[in-house]
């Protein structure tokens, strides 16, 4: 097939579309690299650099003729999104319908949308699954509703077949090292981790050590990226063949704490990680894990690459070149 990533130069973006070539498909990447890096473009793939919000160049862009669409293009800081609604109302929910609209009318067949556990908020049971109530607690979960809401319609009017990944905590790095760019500005545990590890912060900042779990942090279900990136693979082929459209968990089904993740960091990387624990943030849950089942059911798709050693190592090998 051809495939358009947009956002493919940014950090799960880049895994995606590591796989799809892999697979042998041809690959272009569409990315303003606002957070994308240049060195996670690939010699084999097409670039085209552009803005989701510029309407015309996109859908110039999308009529050279591509069978599917990967979206990663959102900003993703949930904190941020609190603050500045306004800026994820107009890139994530406005930027998507450019980007659902450009689609019907180049001729697209199939989109595979980048989700997230946000959309169920505060779980009313363990482990989540895809039929759990939708309460997203904060803005940026908000936008990914919305979007799984305006995918349904152009599934239902415009018969565009989708995929809605609703993601877990990504991280990790490709197994195989092919993918080095570091995330910008990072919020996200793993990452905040190795930049302590090697002197790019003071300290790892620990939110709460009181909540109703064995050793008082948050647990959380991390899923390796290369394990994501397989998902989306495994999407696509659904959706195509099956003619459509689904939305479904990607998880590990696995949940590790705050402290076990940094316990595990330090043991890995032979670094003395400085940590302090601060208050709790508002809206985090004690505890947050998927259920995969669904996955393994319709997609064949289970995580491979997700236990703690993975993910720290495959982390450790990109972030250690810059100490």
């Amino acid at each position: 097939m051809r495939i358009l990533v947009i956002g493919g130069a940014g950090y799960i973006g880049s895994h995606a579309a590591r796989e799809f070539l892999d697979q042998g498909h041809e690959v272009t990447v569409y990315d303003n690299f606002s957070s994308g890096l240049k060195e996670n473009i690939f010699p084999e793939e097409k670039l085209i650099e552009g803005d989701i919000m510029d309407y015309p160049f996109l859908l110039e862009s999308m009529k050279q003729g591509f069978d599917a669409i990967i979206l990663l293009a959102a900003f993703k800081a949930v904190g941020e999104s609190m603050i500045q609604p306004e800026k994820y109302a107009v890139n994530n929910i406005s930027g998507t319908i450019n980007i659902l609209n450009a689609a019907v009318n180049s001729g697209v067949k199939y989109i595979i949308f980048s989700s997230s556990a946000a959309v169920y908020g505060e779980p009313q049971y363990l482990p989540i699954d895809e039929k759990h109530p939708l309460n997203p607690e904060n803005f940026y979960g908000f936008t990914k509703v919305e979007i799984e809401r305006l995918l349904g319609w152009y599934d239902r009017l415009k018969n565009l077949r989708f995929a809605s990944l609703r993601y877990f905590n990504a991280c990790g790095y490709d197994v195989k090292g092919r993918v080095t760019g570091r995330e910008k500005n990072p919020a996200n545990l793993i990452p905040v981790i190795m930049e302590a590890a090697c002197g790019m912060r003071q300290e790892v900042c620990i939110f709460g050590n009181d909540y109703d779990t064995p050793d008082g942090t948050c647990i959380r279900d991390y899923i390796h990226v290369n394990d994501l990136a397989g998902g989306h693979a495994a999407a696509l082929d659904y959706i195509s063949r099956n003619d459509k459209s689904i939305t479904v968990n990607l998880g590990s089904e696995t949940g590790l704490s705050v402290l076990q993740i940094v316990d595990y960091a330090r043991k890995v990387t032979g670094v003395n990680i400085p940590s302090r624990i601060d208050g709790r943030r508002a809206g985090d849950p004690a505890r947050l894990t998927a259920s995969a089942r669904y996955a393994l059911d319709t997609l064949g798709w289970k995580a491979q690459y997700s236990d703690p050693e993975t993910l720290i190592r495959t982390s450790w090998n990109v972030y250690r070149k810059h100490i």
